[in-house]
């Protein structure tokens, strides 16, 4: 079984809940959905990342500083902890990202783990080569997560059940699928990552 793949688990934090901040319509639904996966990727032995929205308390993404958005993940808030019904053991490689105030900070690639190393310099010491993704929000973090993935030369699967979209306007996150599919994602689900686990050749085959 190769061993180059990697669960990436974006942003599945409590400010994006459908009750808070920011809120995700059906956010919370991932959750399960990502509890299945993270077993399935733990019983293969594979590595598995969960970034998150780690802001600072003045930072241009805010609205009130020129940004688009309402405060939200600021670091050490309860906001910005991951949802208490994901289940993230500890061997989970946490991801931070969103810490620069001068930028977006959508991509989880412009983030680094509790080390500084960041999530790219991880995964190739990993040897990772395929990824598969899912999270919040389907039209911003994943979006542009996934994009720079496969800028990078890194294989996408999209998670199209372990996702869910903030629609800013209507038909977001069907746009941002496109373009995904566009840039080189496929898109999966879990009975199909199941098979793939478990089919000839091994993980990450395509």
């Amino acid at each position: 079984m190769e061993k180059n793949v990697a669960l990436i688990i974006v942003d599945v934090q409590n400010c994006f809940m459908p009750w808070d901040v920011l809120p995700v319509p059906g956010g919370d639904e991932v959750v399960p959905v990502f509890n299945r996966y993270i077993k399935l990727f733990n019983r293969h032995g594979l590595p598995i990342y969960a970034t998150r929205d780690w802001h600072p308390e003045v930072t241009h993404h805010f609205k009130e500083y020129g940004g688009q958005w309402p405060p939200h993940c600021i670091q050490g808030t309860e906001g910005a902890k991951f949802h208490a019904d994901l289940e993230l053991l500890d061997d989970v490689e946490i991801v931070s990202a969103g810490m620069d105030p001068n930028t977006e900070g959508y991509s989880s690639f412009e983030g680094t783990n509790e080390q500084g190393v960041s999530l790219e310099e991880s995964l190739r010491k990993r040897g990772v080569k395929h990824l598969y993704l899912g999270g919040l929000a389907t039209d911003y973090c994943v979006k542009f997560t996934s994009l720079d993935a496969l800028q990078r030369g890194f294989r996408v699967t999209l998670l199209a059940d372990a996702v869910r979209g903030v629609e800013v306007q209507p038909g977001d996150s069907q746009r941002a699928i496109e373009a995904m599919i566009r840039a080189g994602a496929r898109i999966g689900n879990y009975k199909d990552v199941e098979e793939e686990f478990g089919g000839v050749g091994g993980v990450g085959k395509r």
